[in-house]
C-alpha cells in the first residue's frame, strides 16, 4: 500500500509542475504554441479551468485561482507521500496537512499584497507617473485591501495616504509572522491530540 501512495505522491507533483508550467506559458500567449503546448494546455486546462468556474477569486485583474489549484495539488500530495511514509496515519496529521496548506495559500496573498504596497509606496516617494496603465493596476489591488485595513485601524478618519501603506504594509507583516507563529502551534496540537 505504501507503494501506492508513493507513486500518487509522485504523479501529483509531476503533474502540479505541470501546472506551473501551463501558467508561466499563459502569461506569453502567443509567443509559446506548438503540440507540446497544446498537450499541456489539454491535460492541465481542465483542472484549472475548475477552479476559475467554481471559486471567485479575482481581485482586480488578478486571478488567484491557479494559486489554489496548486495548493490544492500540493495538499494532496503532502497527503500521499504522509501516506507512503507513516507507519500509521492519524486524523490528526491530516488535519494539520489541511490546516498547512490553507494557510499556504493566506501567506501568499499576504505577502503579495506586501509586495503591492512596496511598489506603490516606492512610485509615492519617486513621483513616478501614477496614471500610467501599470499604476492603474497596481492601485486597483492596493486600494480595496488599504482601504478596508484602514478602516479597521483609523475608523471614519481618514488618515494620510502614505501613512495608510506604511499601516497596512506592518499590519500585513504582523499577520503573516503572528499566523506562521499561530498555525505551526495549531498544526502540533491537532497532531498530538488526534492520535488515532
Amino acid at each position: 500500500m505504501r507503494a501506492v501512495f508513493g507513486f500518487l505522491s509522485a504523479i501529483t507533483g509531476v503533474y502540479s509542475l505541470l501546472i506551473f508550467i501551463r501558467i508561466i506559458f499563459s502569461w506569453f500567449s502567443g509567443m509559446v504554441s506548438g503540440k507540446p503546448v497544446e498537450l499541456l494546455s489539454r491535460l492541465t486546462d481542465p483542472y484549472l479551468d475548475w477552479f476559475r468556474r467554481n471559486m471567485s477569486l479575482k481581485i482586480g485583474f488578478l486571478d488567484f485561482s491557479a494559486v489554489v489549484a496548486i495548493v490544492c495539488l500540493s495538499m494532496l500530495q503532502s497527503l500521499f507521500y504522509t501516506l507512503s511514509v507513516a507507519e500509521s496515519v492519524t486524523i490528526g496529521n491530516i488535519l494539520a496537512i489541511i490546516l498547512v496548506s490553507i494557510w499556504s495559500i493566506l501567506s501568499f496573498i499576504i505577502g503579495f499584497f506586501m509586495i503591492i504596497i512596496v511598489l506603490r509606496a516606492f512610485a509615492y516617494l519617486t513621483n513616478r507617473n501614477i496614471y500610467s496603465t501599470f499604476w492603474n493596476a497596481v492601485d486597483n489591488i492596493y486600494k480595496p485591501i488599504s482601504y478596508r485595513i484602514n478602516r479597521i485601524i483609523f475608523g471614519k478618519k481618514i488618515g494620510g495616504y502614505f501613512k495608510g501603506m506604511v499601516i497596512s504594509f506592518l499590519l500585513l507583516g504582523l499577520l503573516l509572522i503572528g499566523g506562521r507563529f499561530l498555525i505551526n502551534i495549531i498544526a502540533d496540537f491537532l497532531v498530538n491530540t488526534f492520535p488515532l
